[in-house]
């Protein structure tokens, strides 16, 4: 999960080059140079879309820019209906993807799977309410449950943009999509029904049969299986937290699944990598599995890490 990044000198000289995440995120031939980095570099078996969640927040209207140091801010924050019904929508950041999509397209090795990505509506949602990421997701589960009604609007719109969004990198040329939920976790069993099953399972149903959907709903813990069947998604992300001997036991049978070496593992390197590698290696006997991340690769992971990961692997 996400290849490309800090840990990467030739990354860390094109930041330096060009500025900001944002201006790297938005410069299509700077964003395809990042996609195409790792594959240089390491030979991997898919390309991983150079983007960001929140492009979908700025093109429904609102303004994203980096904080040095604490990460991104979205602003208005969406807490009353007539915030929400005041954005207006606009394509500029997404066509910008696509033009990353496009060059991405023309120089990668057909062999190699190329995945595009968007937030899921309800961790989208988490950002469009607090206006940036938020301890536990306070504000946007007290959202849903004073007022159902606008968080049902504000997840429905998220959701529009995203099956437009997904459908573009489609046409533009990405072979595979995922669906990011990175704060699922947060939900009790009863609103994850709602907030991340629901609007996943809408977005699933659209996608399906231009491109395999992903899922990935980051801390589900038992509530996976429940997505797994109610979502219709093609594959299902485990995060770093879950047993992969129990999730081949609970997940439908022939289900794909990729994941989950905890990125900790990873920077350890040595024997504890090597253990955590044949764990996961040794628990999908029987059912497709990509090999990947629990989460995203940790800026001071020694390449030298993900080299011998590489090779343990590809040894089987």
């Amino acid at each position: 999960m996400r290849q490309a990044g800090r840990y990467l000198p030739e990354y860390r000289a094109l930041r330096a080059e060009k500025g900001g995440f944002l201006e790297l995120a938005l410069d299509p031939e700077a964003a395809a140079e990042i996609t195409l980095q790792p594959i240089r570099r390491f030979g991997m078996d898919g390309a991983i879309l150079f983007s960001d969640i929140l492009m979908v927040p700025m093109a429904l209207g609102q303004r994203l820019w980096f904080e040095t140091g604490e990460g991104p801010r979205l602003a208005p924050i969406v807490t009353t209906r007539a915030v929400l019904d005041g954005l207006e929508s606009g394509s500029e950041a997404l066509e910008a993807v696509y033009s990353t999509v496009r060059q991405v397209r023309s120089q990668l090795d057909p062999r190699v799977t190329f995945l595009g990505f968007a937030g899921s509506p309800w961790t989208v949602a988490t950002y469009m309410i607090a206006g940036q990421g938020s301890r536990e997701q306070a504000e946007a589960r007290r959202l849903a449950y004073q007022d159902p009604g606008l968080m049902q609007a504000l997840v429905d719109r998220i959701a529009d943009c995203t099956i437009d969004y997904l459908t573009a990198q489609i046409d533009a040329g990405v072979e595979a999509v995922q669906l990011f939920d990175s704060w699922a976790g947060s939900l009790s069993p009863e609103q994850f029904e709602r907030w991340v099953i629901a609007p996943t399972a809408r977005i699933a149903a659209a996608v399906k049969g231009k491109a395999p959907v992903i899922g990935f709903p980051k801390g589900a813990g038992g509530k996976l299986a429940a997505y797994a069947r109610e979502t219709g998604v093609d594959a299902i992300g485990l995060d770093e937290t879950v047993d992969p001997a129990w999730a081949d036991q609970v997940l439908p049978e022939k289900l794909p699944v990729q994941g989950n070496l905890d990125p900790l593992a990873l920077i350890a390197g040595g024997e504890t990598l090597d253990r955590a590698v044949d764990r996961i290696l040794s628990a999908f006997p029987s059912r497709p599995h990509v090999f990947n991340l629990g989460h995203g690769i940790q800026q001071d992971t020694p390449i030298a890490h993900v080299e011998r990961l590489l090779a343990r692997i590809r040894r089987g």
